[in-house]
């Protein structure tokens, strides 16, 4: 009989993919105990398993190479940082992920961070709680100038979500989309363009070589005064100590970060900013977005592919 463990905890907490799981797999262990696992107890957790459930769980070669009876990963989330694709094709383990499942969740929590931190909601609520009343001028987000850094699943919804507010549209990604962007009047350009034209910047890349720190000190300094920047896609993209100091003098309208560098996040400064909407990793925290993560989760451990099909993806 196939063996199925389930490392994430969030999964193993939801009754309904529990039972849906169990339909298909009688013999699952669950982590019940509710432990981040890692290292040698995340091996101990998977061994003398055929399949795996893993969200954030870091799978990289010297913990894949330990577990010989595995041969199928179904991946609970989309994002891909967290596993050495290349490391798990050369062993012969196969990945079960779909792309896109948690969009709607992602981009809709965007729209709302950039309507907060443009109405000036965090220093409102703050004022209020400490006694004071008085009016707050913001801005619309409506008619705005947006750049979407990374157009894939999210970047694309996000786009769809943003006419309805009349925003100007502008995309930069390492692909080309010719069959999307003129017919959602999205407009292409070079990253330092995009940062030097837009009004609200969102980033949603996945996290690798490439695109750590691709925010940095120079290209902060790009962006247009009084700009609101939107990270609710990996931490590490941003320069976030280059970022507390443009919030600090004003550079910056205002920042809504997700993730972090470090989660959770140490510099209380930062977080504690009026114009810093700082959130605990709820991208994805949406009561659909987590069945959809789930079932598909499901569907992976007998739909999985070469890892190294998925190269480049995530999100």
């Amino acid at each position: 009989m196939t063996r199925v463990a389930v490392a994430s905890r969030s999964f193993s907490r939801h009754p309904v993919l529990r039972a849906e799981l169990l339909c298909h797999y009688p013999d699952v262990t669950f982590n019940d105990a509710g432990r981040s696992l890692k290292d040698d107890e995340l091996v101990a957790f998977l061994a003398g398993h055929d399949r795996a459930i893993t969200a954030l769980e870091h799978l990289d070669e010297a913990i894949l190479s330990r577990l010989p009876e595995l041969k199928v990963v179904g991946k609970y989330g989309v994002g891909l940082d967290m596993i050495d694709l290349a490391a798990m094709s050369r062993l012969g383990k196969k990945l079960g992920w779909t792309g896109g499942v948690n969009k709607r969740s992602v981009s809709e929590l965007v729209i709302s961070a950039a309507i907060a931190l443009l109405r000036h909601m965090p220093q409102g609520q703050a004022l209020v709680r400490g006694g004071e009343w008085h009016q707050l001028m913001g801005r619309l987000l409506s008619d705005r100038t947006v750049g979407i850094i990374g157009c894939g699943h999210i970047g694309k919804d996000l786009a769809l979500l943003l006419r309805a507010f009349g925003c100007r549209v502008l995309a930069h990604d390492i692909r080309d989309f010719p069959n999307f962007y003129p017919i959602h009047h999205v407009t292409p350009l070079g990253l330092d363009d995009l940062l030097a034209a837009s009004e609200v910047v969102t980033l949603h890349l996945p996290y690798d070589a490439s695109t750590r720190n691709i925010l940095d000190g120079e290209r902060l300094g790009r962006m247009r005064p009084g700009a609101i920047l939107i990270n609710m896609a990996r931490g590490g993209l941003v320069d976030e100590a280059v970022l507390k100091a443009m919030l600090l003098d004003g550079r910056l309208g205002g920042a809504a970060f997700d993730v972090f560098a470090c989660e959770p996040p140490t510099d209380l400064e930062l977080l504690r900013l009026p114009n810093m909407l700082a959130l605990p990793h709820i991208g994805g925290s949406a009561e659909e977005a987590v069945l959809a993560m789930g079932r598909a989760a499901i569907a992976g451990l007998d739909h999985a592919r070469d890892p190294l099909e998925f190269a480049g993806q995530g999100g």
